[in-house]
């Protein structure tokens, strides 16, 4: 029945407010219940302790508060922590903490499953269910926060949406949690500590740009030409390279934001001197600060392989002797299927 009732978090202040003058509760109880809700990050009534028994009973009854709960936790050798989180409504989703001497990442998804199918990608091959409300979002990252204080004792000091789900195709949910994330009454974190991380939804692009967002903008970008990317990554057919660089200039345009491209090495397909030369050429159309090259991770489903060491030297020097920024991306958490492209809420025997 709960979860039938309106959320409390999705309600408007100014709604909640009424509601509380409505049952003759004072002003300053919507403070309260804000604070337990995005400070103090309360995922029950009953731990809202300042507010009475019966404001506690009388909230319960009238609101559902759906949050996330940690399902599973899996520790890499790496430091890597993978969770696997339980919605309300009985799905899973995947969320990574990823640890360096210098930063502790929270890698976050955005949707249950994802509509895109890119081939390299475990989650592109679940059905997407729905989007994550931006509330779930949020809890994802309080949660992986939690677990770096508790593992590490440090706080996260970066967040990147690049876990299951495209990140655009949820915008507005996307928004909410970034915004709420970095706001003062929220977590408080830099939007310049905040990186989205797009497989290519060109309009979406142009509107974070008419947005004037301040966060960062990576591209999975991973061919250098439309032939090569349409095998991988259906989308380009209706996103292809040449809007992808139109909507990324006009991004930079309006925001000056620091944008990367995410380039996976697959053996055989786009790892050779001629691939290198033609991303290098791409590489100057558009305002990117830096190409992540990516060591690619093996799933089931997908048939390539990565290249021989030797061949990914070639291709870095190539894009050194072009004097390109880009810099090789070694995987984390693959011994737990948390590295890049692997989430798939699969239990690791």
């Amino acid at each position: 029945m709960s979860a039938l009732l309106p959320n409390i978090r999705h309600q408007h202040p100014a709604d909640l407010e009424a509601y509380f003058d409505r049952i003759g509760e004072k002003k300053f109880r919507l403070k309260q219940v804000q604070e337990w809700l995005w400070q103090k990050h309360a995922h029950s009534f009953d731990a809202m302790s300042n507010l009475s028994k019966e404001l506690r009973n009388k909230l319960a009854a009238d609101f559902s508060l759906p949050a996330l709960a940690v399902n599973t936790t899996q520790y890499s050798s790496d430091g890597t922590v993978k969770s696997r989180f339980k919605t309300f409504d009985g799905h899973f989703i995947e969320g990574v903490l990823i640890p360096t001497d210098e930063r502790k990442t929270a890698c976050v998804s955005s949707q249950i499953g994802c509509s895109l199918s890119c081939k390299f990608c475990a989650t592109g091959y679940m059905d997407r269910k729905r989007n994550l409300t931006y509330d779930e979002i949020i809890d994802q990252v309080v949660l992986i926060n939690q677990q770096s204080e508790q593992v590490f004792e440090k706080k996260l000091t970066n967040i990147v949406f690049m876990g299951m789900g495209e990140p655009l195709m949820n915008y507005g949910n996307v928004m909410k949690a970034i915004e709420r994330i970095t706001s003062e009454d929220g977590l408080f974190m830099s939007p310049r500590r905040i990186t989205v991380s797009t497989a290519g939804v060109a309009k979406q692009i142009k509107m974070l740009g008419d947005d004037e967002v301040r966060f960062k903008l990576a591209l999975s970008l991973h061919a250098p030409n439309d032939e090569k990317r349409n095998q991988i990554m259906p989308i380009n057919e209706t996103n292809n390279i040449k809007v992808l660089v139109e909507a990324l200039n006009y991004f930079y345009k309006k925001t000056g934001n620091e944008i990367t491209l995410e380039y996976i090495l697959f053996k055989n397909l786009n790892d050779s001197p001629k691939d290198a030369e033609e991303l290098t050429k791409l590489f100057r159309q558009i305002p990117a600060d830096l190409i992540n090259i990516i060591e690619y991770n093996s799933i089931d489903a997908f048939k390539f392989t990565k290249p021989d060491e030797e061949d990914v030297q070639n291709f870095m020097n190539i894009l050194a002797a072009n004097k390109v920024n880009a810099r090789l991306r070694r995987s984390r958490g693959k011994d737990i299927d948390a590295a890049c492209g692997q989430l798939a809420n699969k239990d690791k025997a």
